[in-house]
């Protein structure tokens, strides 16, 4: 099974590492996983934004703990699709956030005369005061990686 997922993976957190291990899961031991973390004019309106060897280095780290026997190749994206409309993959693996871009990417794909992906969407993970997990609530100070509310004083 080939697997693509994407994402900005800068502070990798709860919800990123269900994200992975659904589409590690999915791709199987024999399978293949593409990893896009975006870059450029992607991020240029992001603060506080980790180098990209940085943010890959987390999710190889994060890999590496899981033991996968997948083939992982994760590289750079540049807009919202990365190789997922032109590139030969059965399944993409999106997040509530991004399950649009799946449906874009999949009318694109059929524009093109490709295979319709499999769309598999993980459900939002909650942080201990039930909204979602993110970057950028982690960066505001709010929580952290586990959704663990931060004291302030």
């Amino acid at each position: 099974m080939r697997v693509c997922i994407g994402g900005t993976f800068n502070v990798l957190h709860r919800g990123h590492k269900l994200l992975i291990d659904k589409a590690i899961k999915t791709a199987g031991r024999q399978g293949y996983l593409f990893i896009g973390i975006t870059e450029g004019e992607m991020i240029k309106t992001k603060k506080d934004m980790k180098p990209f060897e940085e943010r890959k280095k987390d999710i190889n780290t994060y890999i590496l703990e899981k033991k996968a026997a997948t083939k992982i190749e994760i590289k750079p994206i540049k807009d919202k699709y990365g190789p997922s409309v032109k590139e030969k993959f059965d399944t993409i693996v999106v997040s509530p956030e991004t399950a649009k871009t799946a449906e874009e990417i999949n009318k694109k794909r059929k524009q093109i005369g490709k295979k319709q992906l499999e769309i598999i969407q993980i459900p939002f993970v909650l942080a201990d005061d039930n909204k979602p997990i993110s970057s950028s609530r982690i960066a505001r100070g709010e929580i952290n990686e586990n959704g663990e509310i931060l004291k302030r004083d």
